[in-house]
Order: C-alpha cells, then structure tokens, then sequence
C-alpha cells in the first residue's frame, strides 16, 4: 500500500529521509475507499483489527469485513440523512463500532468528530451547537445515553441519535437494527474533495475552552510518517496504542498509519487501566509495537515484568507528553526495548521523533520530521540558537504542509493568531542541541519565572522522577512577591511512602532536586496527593493545580 503514495519507501537515515522522504497526494483522496476498499480488494483476509475486551470477548475483523461492515454504515447512515459536509459526533470508547462508523463517514464525505464518553451534559450542548452536530453515535451505557438526551433541548441542530447498545433510551436509534434493513452501499457521485474537513476535534487544551481543530480529506497520508516509519510497521505487526477513541491518539495509532503500512491494530477494550492486565494482553496476543503516554510506562515499570513473557514485543513508541530519563532508563533495563519519543498536536501530525535509524537520547524528543519545517523562535520573533529556549513553530510559507490543520473551525480570529505569515506557532517551548535534538520545557503559559530565571517545568519533574518515591509529580509557579514566583511540586507518593508524608521527606525531595539539577530549580512548595488534574489524553492540566493555589 505504501508504493501507491511515496516514491521510496525505504530510507536508512534521517538525511536519506529528508531528501526523499515525499508524499503523493491523489486527487479528491478518501482514505475509505484509498486505502480500507483498497486493501479489501487486494488481501480480503488480511486481518486489519483484533479485537478483545475486559470481559475476555475477542473478534478479529478482516479488510473484506471492515469494508462490508463500514459500507453497511454508511448506507444506515445514509438513510438517516447524512451526507458530505454534516457533522457526526462518536462517542464510543473503544467498542470496534468506531471503526465502522468513521469509516463510513469518511465514505460520505461527513465530517467524524470523536470524543471522549467522560462527556457531561454541559459539555455535549457545547459540542453541539458550536459544530451545529446534526448526529451522535454513542455507546449505549445508562449514564452516555443520560447525558446525550439531556443535553437535547437545548441542542438545536440534532437531527437523530443512535445508540449501539446494549442499552438503549427514548430517541435513539438501533444501530444494529438500522444496519440489518439497509439498502446496499452505493458510492456518492461526488464524494469529498481534498480540502473539505473530514475530521474535527474538541481540543482538551491544558488551557481555557476546547478549540474545533479541523482536518482535511488528505490529513491521514500524513500519518504514513507516524505509522510506517515511527511506529515501525509492516504488514505482520500487531499494533497496539493505548488510547480511547475520543483522544487524536486514537487516530495517530489505532487507523491511519497502522493500515496503511498494513499492520493489524490491536484493541483492548478496558473500562479501568491494570497494569498487570495490560502486560497480560501483550503477552496472549503477542503484541510487537506499542504505543503509550509516559503515564502508561510510569505503571508498567513498577510490575514485576519477570511474571510475563514479552518476547514478541520488539518496538515502543511514547508520546502525550515528554518522557523523564528515569522511566527510559528503568524500560531499557527491564525489556531492552528503547523508547523512541515523538511529538506532535492535535493541530498536526508527528513533528518532532526519534525514527528507527535515530539513536534515542533519554529526555529529548528526537529530531525533526522532515515532514515539517520545524523551528524555534525567541519572544521577539527570531530564530532562537542552539541551548537557547524558543516557541517550536512550523514554516510553511505559501502552502501549508501535508497535516497541518486546516484551521480553528468558525474561529478565524484564533487561527489567524496561531498561523500567519506563513508559520504555525506551537505554544510548546523547547531548545535543540548542537546534534539537532530537540528537548521540551513546557507550554508558553507553563514556564515558571523565578528571580529572573526561566525555569520548565519538565526539567524539574524529570529531577523528581528520579526518586523512588515519586510516581507523578505536577510542577507550577505559585506567586512570590519577592521571586516573582516559585517553584511548586505536586506529588503522587508511591505505596511505601505514603505513610512518610511529611517535612521529612519534603526536604529529603527538595535535597534530592538540587542534586540532580541547578538547586535554583528545586521546589520551595511540596504537596503530596492522591491523583493529579488530567486531560482526556492523560496530559496534566497545570493551569488547574495553578487555579486552586490562587484560589
């Protein structure tokens, strides 16, 4: 699949990578037909997802089935009224009716806008009329269904809802019932174009109200660089990213890229994160890549990986936010696998990597995709030099690269803020190493100012990781009047040291800090709690912890 869109599709350095390295875009691309039709027709029984759950179901789906079953929806969802250009609301965690369903959409040139089932009321209305959602697709649990249709009167623009059961409420459609009387699929004359949205998301910004980020039909060709070359697939891997399908995680890891190179997306279907199930699940079925927010290998590092056999494993990825050393460090020494960090937005696809040919540095999220023209940028608006903080931005002159946004929907005033003068500005602010490297430091709004110093809040956490106390930590500024701010640490304990909470081991953090860093960065406040302010995609919201001290 991959010769129909790159030219060379074997690269062996990053130099290699960047001279030729070169996506051919068809003309009205639609990644329903492109790519899961296409794969039907050539390998029918190839197994595109396998899926299991909690309670020890599993399905596998080939590309013949994921094509007759996303045919079948799109006719359903046909007959209900929807075509190119409406807007179509998942909320469907990680049930293998996703995959059905943004699929089909694709397939009528609508527009998929995932999200999460941690959704209230409040939320759902919001989603509904700044989008005008003409349809929701949901998951059919007592408390999703709630939500949904008491979110209804005041939704104006909803037109149907449907559930996928097995519970259902007064409203709502049965999917299943709707896919077994459904005509059979004709292809739209007129599908999409390559700049129409086909994809739009709720941002779940560490920051202020969620943002509409709009993607274009040929977005997922920009994930060939995500799938076939960061991830490291072909088509015998077994692929498995752990995110819900409302996070752009899901999209990054679990379609796009992965079925493109001709990989198999794994699925677990989990209501609740075990660790010890997780490796279980790599173990039975022999999962060869994984994906997962340093979150995920925090836990997993603190099971005891001599219990399972995870032999098949042989390439990780990690990305949601930046990776602390220590948890590189202990991976390496517990499997031998490398972590290969990426970055990326929901406003882009996958920036700034380690590719396979790249020798991992611990902490530093790899070097740019040459996909991208990645650079940093001081407060004043030139290019910062290397060891020097600045803002990572995108040049793209005239024409905006292949997975960049295609712009804030119905806000041009926000867009025009992010991306003018041909640069896409990130809000991330990072330096780059004499080798190119690049390493994170915080969002603009995070980097705390101490007595004339500018101090990221990763680099501490990193220092704070490294002890064996630590198993999360938060860092922010709380006002000073005298430093301007200091640095505040919030801290989840591990098991055996609970019960040492207390100004003993605050100094013995804060000792610890000064050690392994500059000691102006150590932090003067110390507060230990039971779980830290999260988005969706399991990034921590600082702008919350900062909002409580305030208060």
């Amino acid at each position: 699949m991959l010769e129909r869109f790159l030219s060379q599709t074997k690269f062996t350095s990053q130099e290699d990578f960047k001279q030729n390295f070169k996506v051919n875009v068809p003309e009205n691309f639609n990644y329903g037909y492109d790519v899961v039709d296409a794969w039907a027709a050539k390998s029918p029984n190839k197994r595109a997802l396998c899926w299991t759950n909690d309670r020890g179901e599993h399905l596998d789906f080939s590309f013949e089935e994921i094509k007759k079953y996303s045919d079948q929806t799109a006719a359903y969802f046909q007959s209900l009224g929807i075509g190119r250009g409406d807007m179509v609301m998942l909320i469907l965690k990680r049930r293998y009716e996703f995959w059905f369903s943004i699929i089909a959409l694709h397939k009528l040139g609508a527009v998929a806008i995932p999200a999460t089932h941690l959704l209230t009321k409040k939320d759902i209305i919001y989603r509904n009329n700044a989008a005008d959602i003409k349809m929701i697709v949901c998951a059919g649990e007592e408390n999703i269904l709630k939500q949904v249709s008491d979110a209804l009167p005041e939704s104006t623009t909803i037109k149907k809802l449907v559930s996928i059961g097995p519970a259902f409420a007064e409203g709502f459609e049965n999917f299943y019932d709707g896919l077994n009387a459904s005509k059979p699929f004709v292809r739209p004359e007129h599908v999409n174009k390559n700049e129409d949205i086909s994809l739009m998301y709720f941002t779940s910004g560490t920051t202020g109200n969620p943002k509409m980020v709009a993607h274009d039909f040929t977005y997922p060709l920009a994930h060939i660089s995500t799938g076939s070359y960061w991830h490291n697939l072909h088509e015998g891997s077994l692929h498995l990213t752990i995110a819900d399908t409302g996070w752009g995680k899901a999209v990054w890891g679990k379609l796009y890229g992965q079925w493109i190179a001709g990989a198999t997306v794994f699925v677990y279907d989990h209501e609740k994160f075990i660790p010890a199930d997780m490796l279980k699940m790599i173990q039975d079925f022999k999962i060869t890549s994984l994906c997962a927010p340093p979150t995920i290998f925090r836990f997993l590092i603190r099971e005891d990986l001599t219990r399972y056999n995870l032999s098949s494993l042989q390439y990780c990825t990690i990305a949601g936010e930046a990776l602390n050393p220590a948890v590189y460090e202990t991976f390496l020494k517990l499997t031998g696998i490398k972590l290969k960090e990426g970055f990326g937005q929901t406003e882009t696809t996958l920036t700034v990597c380690t590719l396979p040919w790249t020798e991992p540095k611990p902490g530093s999220m790899g070097l740019a995709n040459p996909q991208y023209e990645v650079d940093l940028l001081r407060p004043d608006g030139t290019p910062a030099e290397d060891g020097e903080q600045g803002e990572i931005v995108v040049r793209y002159g005239e024409k905006r690269p292949l997975g960049l946004f295609k712009e804030y929907y119905r806000d041009p005033e926000l867009t025009g803020a992010t991306c003018h003068d041909g640069v896409y500005y990130t809000g991330d602010v990072a330096w780059r190493d004499e080798d190119g490297y690049f390493w994170f430091v915080g969002r603009t709004d995070d980097v705390i100012k101490s007595s004339g110093y500018r101090i990221g809040p990763f680099e501490v956490e990193s220092a704070l990781m490294t002890h064996p106390a630590v198993v999360e930590c938060a860092i922010t500024g709380v006002p000073d009047e005298i430093r301007g701010q200091i640095v505040k640490a919030t801290i989840i304990l591990a098991k055996e040291y609970k019960s040492k909470a207390g100004e003993a081991l605050v100094k013995e953090l804060q000792n610890h800090v000064k050690k392994v860093t500059a000691p102006y960065k150590y932090p003067r406040v110390i507060e230990f709690v039971e779980e830290l302010p999260k988005t969706i995609s399991g990034k921590i919201r600082r702008v919350e912890i900062r909002d409580k001290d305030k208060k």
